[in-house]
């Protein structure tokens, strides 16, 4: 398959990247890095780069920028990061993409735990995470010349380790990446990929 890969100089795009390689044509892009660079937050910038890769079996994105914070002390500005980034970045691949997407492909967006398990200073994240499922699973009702998935990381053990935190909770990137390989690979549609589920 030829694979479009956003965010693949990420810590979870590097993993899926590494999964993927042997068997399929990777095609990666990220905001400054990568094979292209496309900017989540742009439209335009969406829209050039599916022109530039052409015909695609599959779009997986493991990409999208939202602020952790204080629910009290959240500026406007951080909101709309969110929601222009991660959520709408996320919708606006599978509304721009659809065109290049070969008929029997898939698009498998990123959201995360914390759509069900907020934690404190998580809401923006939160937000976004829920509406990109709710998103997934509505769109599917209305897509059937390809699929769309959503896969929900838990937290990552090499960003923790990174952050000083306990390890213990969290999954690898190359666990995380079983997911979105599960995503590309089988025939799931409108769902949300919980990644300890495809260990």
């Amino acid at each position: 398959m030829k694979i479009l890969l956003i965010g693949a100089s990420g810590t979870i795009g590097k993993s899926v990247a590494n999964l993927l390689k042997d068997d399929h044509e990777i095609i990666t892009a990220g905001y400054s890095d990568g094979g292209g660079s496309v900017d989540l937050g742009n439209a335009a910038s969406i829209k050039k780069m599916f022109e530039q890769v052409g015909q695609l079996d599959a779009v997986i994105s493991t990409a999208g920028v939202a602020n952790f914070g204080a629910f009290e002390t959240m500026a406007d500005d951080e909101f709309q990061l969110a929601l222009n980034n991660k959520l709408m970045g996320q919708v606006n691949l599978v509304r721009l993409g659809r065109g290049y997407i070969k008929q029997g492909g898939s698009i498998t967006l990123t959201s995360g735990v914390l759509s069900r398990q907020p934690m404190q200073g998580s809401v923006a994240v939160s937000m976004v995470n829920g509406a990109l499922e709710s998103f997934v699973k509505a769109a599917a009702l209305e897509v059937d010349a390809f699929r769309i998935n959503v896969v929900a990381p838990i937290f990552v053990k090499e960003t923790m380790a990174m952050m000083g935190m306990d390890t213990e909770a969290g999954l690898s990137a190359d666990d995380t990446a079983k997911a979105y390989f599960a995503a590309v690979t089988g025939t799931m549609h409108g769902m949300t990929l919980d990644a300890p589920d495809y260990l």
